[in-house]
């Protein structure tokens, strides 16, 4: 299993993660799955899946690491941008 990020609260952010060459363009479809039966959501942006989320928080960090910078749980919260499929930014229970 990887070894998760330390530091800024994403504690289930992968190290297997990779950030992109370039920033991230709005273009690019951003999808949380349902929740599994620990809890954790998959993250897709655009054809990669790009982790397994536990919280708003890991979101943001793969946000982050994808080349949105200035993104935070409020952003997450309301974005247009990213479909929730199986429930909202607040379903994290199966």
């Amino acid at each position: 299993m990887p070894e998760p990020l330390s530091g800024a609260g994403a504690p289930h952010a992968s190290r297997r993660l990779r950030p992109h060459a370039g920033a991230m363009t709005s273009t690019q479809s951003i999808v949380i799955y349902p929740p599994a039966e620990d809890g954790g959501r998959r993250v897709r942006m655009g054809e990669r899946f790009v982790g397994m989320a536990y919280g708003l928080l890991d979101i943001v960090e793969f946000l982050r690491l994808a080349g949105l910078e200035s993104t935070d749980e409020t952003w997450v919260r309301q974005s247009g941008s990213i479909e929730w499929r199986g429930g909202g930014p607040d379903m994290w229970e199966h």
